[in-house]
């Protein structure tokens, strides 16, 4: 392949694929309390049933099934709050227990005590009740010994959660992907600062910083990057010395101020930067020293669009998470408006957002405005439509829609 070869989006997110080597030679142990948005990097197993023992649904009654039947009182001989080990229970009593309450030896069904009078030390049942009625079984949710959490797993709140129900307090979690980002233009000033001539806002900083952050990434910001060669190359090595992957905004296109591309196949080898994608057509990919380096274009929606449907699935990938969780797979839903200027060599991926209409169902609209400048359609929209190359849309077509993952 060459540098110059113009690819489709699909050869070009497979390209980037095949090229992620997983991040998964250093790993962490961690407490829980810090695991959230991490990849576990073992098999979590169970080394305890949940629960582990038979409990009571509800609030109620625990007794032997012989005794019980509709019009009964028998006398209570214990009362089993959760947390406490009960006696076996007696022949000929009831014992009461409470949610969560293990089963007392002897006791094979539990009588919700809304089918019951009590009295002062016995209690009457108004109906009678079948074999295990109310009992939550040991292991019912987590048999001793499984797979509760695969390798390759990001660690959300549920699965916090049941990583604690079986005693776990610390987890093995890959080393976080080290991500360092630089942005090139001596156009770019922060925000708060005051605009010049020719000046613009940095907003490619903040919302790259924030994609990475969201994906679990640990980033490093070398901030804005003087529009030179000699600087270009001096923070690209710094930044592949430090990190696994290299990313920028800006500069990878074919302008005498674009640096970017140059910088790279000086200091390492540059594998493709062109993409028929709309919005959007320049993208660096490469190496510099070990680190992987990608470029995107310095349109902020160009960029964007690029990052969501190419550098994220990489990223993930690179990140450890299994092939299956790669790629969000559309849904479908009809159009609310018209395109009908197709791009005729590229894929087009147009800034939507679902909403019900008049008749209950669920459709798209199209935000007006969808020039790769225009920030706004990325914060209005809640997702992307792609559309083949050449493709128009009528009102009523069924579109993909993938929603935006934060």
């Amino acid at each position: 392949m060459t540098t110059q070869a113009l690819l489709s989006v699909a050869e070009a997110r497979d390209f980037l694929l095949q090229r992620a080597r997983t991040n998964s030679q250093k790993t962490e142990n961690i407490h829980l309390m810090r695991a959230r948005g991490r990849v576990l990097a073992r098999d979590l197993v169970a080394n305890r049933a949940v629960p582990p023992h038979d409990n009571s649904a509800m609030d109620g009654y625990a007794v032997r099934l012989a005794d019980v039947q509709a019009g009964v009182t028998l006398p209570v001989s214990q009362r089993i709050a959760a947390g406490r080990a009960p006696q076996p229970l007696a022949v000929g009593t009831a014992a009461r227990i409470f949610t969560g309450g293990v089963i007392p030896p002897g006791a094979d069904a539990v009588v919700m005590q809304e089918d019951t009078t009590a009295n002062s030390d016995s209690v009457t049942f108004n109906a009678g009740v079948s074999l295990g009625k109310n009992i939550r079984r040991a292991g019912e949710d987590v048999e001793k010994g499984t797979v509760v959490i695969p390798a390759g797993t990001r660690l959300g709140a549920a699965h916090l959660g049941l990583a604690a129900a079986i005693g776990e307090s610390y987890v093995d979690v890959l080393a976080p992907l080290r991500v360092a980002v630089f942005f090139t233009g001596d156009e770019l000033c922060e925000p708060g600062e005051t605009l010049s001539v020719g000046k613009i806002y940095n907003s490619n900083r903040y919302w790259l910083r924030a994609v990475l952050e969201a994906q679990g990434c640990a980033v490093r910001d070398l901030g804005v990057v003087p529009d030179s060669l000699a600087a270009t190359r001096l923070a690209l090595a710094d930044a592949a010395a430090t990190c696994d992957v290299v990313l920028t905004c800006g500069g990878v296109s074919v302008g005498e101020e674009d640096h970017v591309k140059h910088a790279v196949e000086r200091e390492g080898e540059l594998a493709l930067w062109k993409v028929a994608i709309k919005p959007g057509k320049p993208l660096a990919f490469g190496r510099v020293n070990k680190a992987d380096f990608v470029g995107l274009p310095g349109n902020p929606v160009s960029g964007f669009v690029t990052f969501l449907t190419l550098v994220s699935p990489f990223l993930r990938k690179r990140q450890g998470l299994p092939d299956n969780t790669l790629l969000t797979a559309p849904s479908f839903y009809k159009s609310e408006f018209t395109w009908d200027k197709p791009d005729p060599h590229r894929t087009e991926f147009l800034r939507v957002k679902h909403a019900q209409n008049e008749q209950g169902e669920t459709v798209l609209k199209l935000f007006p405005h969808q020039g790769s400048g225009v920030l706004t359609s990325m914060a209005w929209a809640d997702g992307l439509v792609e559309l083949a190359p050449g493709q128009s849309v009528a009102v009523g077509d069924m579109l993909p829609f993938t929603p935006f993952p934060w």
